[in-house]
């Protein structure tokens, strides 16, 4: 009798259970470091780089880690560098990070001004990609971009060309197209699934990419705060070091010589995952949750009783996490966090939102301190980048379906200046770690027999 497919689906899904096993001491045995990671937390040296340096702690002459507050470094200078004379002279900043992260130097004024002109001249699209766009309607905007981006290989009329002269062309493509596809994109969603007017609004001269996005998506219903604190967002979430795992993906895709489309598709395909860049609304949840679930926000102790049935999987979701706490590499403070934090109060107060601000940064308080003590560790936690990311989304009327997005509209600098740099170092070499096969060898039994 024929096996039914549906059967020999579960059966080999149950086989796969137990062939998949690895025992954790075999990684200690074997000094396999698990997730590229040492045993104290930190990542495994595998490159090096003149671009992003991401500092979160720092070691003694014993060689152990020692807590430290966090700096973000592009091309050499601290992100704060970067940022304050943004806010203080209230202008946009995140062409001219764009410029330095992709040349390796500030621009003057006639550089930055070519700079954002040639953006612009850029960000339409081929008439094609819009037409197919319509094609592509969905609510996952991610794997449109991604289509939108191996489209944009047969477009090209010279895809395949790693010359750094050809490498820049298509970067410049890339940073400035992206805003134009997720607007069109969404839009395109929302009028297939709740029948709104679909606007494919052509970018605006003279306009800068937060500008322009925002009046791509929803035409002139923004203020010039929003642009600001969205153009802040992009800024800072346009390089986070080569050993992210989406810039990492792209490293090693490059490796290969691939063409700039593939590579970059891979990198949006590993932004994409919630462990990565769909963290923020994982956080914006679960804020909403906590509005409704506590009855005085004011109350630490009310606070406190919530958060610590979270931790203990009896609340929310039971996954036993405060989402938005914690980081990888920072250890006492994410400096993305403290920026995105004075913006966000200062948003708050345009929008009327200060109560749920000061909720936000009393639980983010709170938070640290339930999870350090749930953990009986003395290592110090910090609130990340999404703790406050997405409620500023949020604030400037961003719908949830774009956050990642908009992330991948940031880090399209990281990748493409990643890209050019692993291509064009001296003796550079194709990407192959190895992995240690731990599987008994077996004796074949002919089909007859089994």
């Amino acid at each position: 009798m024929t096996m039914k497919k549906e059967y020999l689906i579960y059966k080999l899904s149950d086989e796969i259970k137990n062939t998949c096993k690895i025992p954790n001491e075999a990684f200690q045995q074997y000094g396999v470091k698990r997730g590229l990671r040492n045993e104290d937390g930190s990542g495994v040296l595998v490159g090096l780089t003149n671009i992003g340096n991401v500092v979160g702690y720092e070691r003694d002459k014993d060689g152990n880690i020692i807590a430290c507050p966090g700096r973000l470094y592009y091309r050499g200078y601290e992100l704060d560098e970067l940022v304050s004379p943004v806010l203080a002279e209230k202008r946009f900043g995140f062409e001219e990070t764009a410029y330095l992260l992709l040349s390796g130097k500030l621009p003057d004024r006639e550089e930055l001004h070519a700079f954002q002109e040639l953006l612009n001249e850029n960000m339409a699209l081929d008439h094609r990609t819009v037409v197919h766009l319509v094609d592509l309607e969905g609510s996952d905007i991610m794997n449109i971009l991604a289509r939108c981006v191996l489209e944009m290989y047969t477009f090209d009329e010279n895809p395949d060309d790693i010359s750094r002269d050809n490498l820049m062309r298509q970067s410049i493509q890339l940073i400035a197209q992206f805003p134009t596809i997720v607007a069109y994109a969404y839009n395109i969603y929302r009028h297939s699934v709740y029948g709104h007017s679909l606007n494919i609004r052509f970018p605006l001269e003279k306009k800068t990419i937060a500008e322009n996005f925002l009046y791509m998506l929803k035409g002139e219903k923004y203020t010039n705060l929003d642009a600001r604190v969205l153009d802040l967002l992009l800024i800072i979430q346009e390089e986070h070091g080569g050993g992210n795992n989406s810039t990492f993906t792209v490293r090693v895709t490059s490796s290969t010589r691939t063409d700039t489309y593939s590579s970059i598709a891979a990198g949006i395909g590993s932004l994409k995952g919630p462990l990565h860049g769909g963290a923020n609304i994982k956080v914006v949840n679960m804020f909403h949750h906590l509005k409704e679930a506590i009855v005085d926000w004011t109350n630490e102790d009310e606070i406190d009783t919530y958060l610590n049935r979270m931790l203990n999987k009896d609340a929310y979701d039971k996954s036993g996490l405060i989402y938005g706490i914690g980081h990888a590499i920072y250890t006492m403070s994410d400096p993305r966090a403290i920026e995105l934090k004075k913006l966000a109060g200062e948003l708050a107060k345009e929008k009327g939102r200060e109560k749920e601000y000061e909720f936000l940064k009393l639980i983010e308080q709170e938070g640290i301190k339930c999870v350090t003590n749930h953990r009986k560790t003395k290592k110090p936690i910090c609130a990340n980048l999404d703790f406050y990311s997405g409620f500023i989304y949020e604030m400037i009327g961003l719908p949830q379906e774009i956050y990642t997005p908009v992330f991948a509209m940031a880090r399209i600098v990281g990748w493409t200046a990643h890209r050019i740099e692993e291509l064009h170092f001296d003796n550079s070499r194709i990407i192959r770690p190895a992995y240690k096969n731990i599987q008994d060898q077996r004796n074949y039994v002919a089909l007859k027999d089994r």
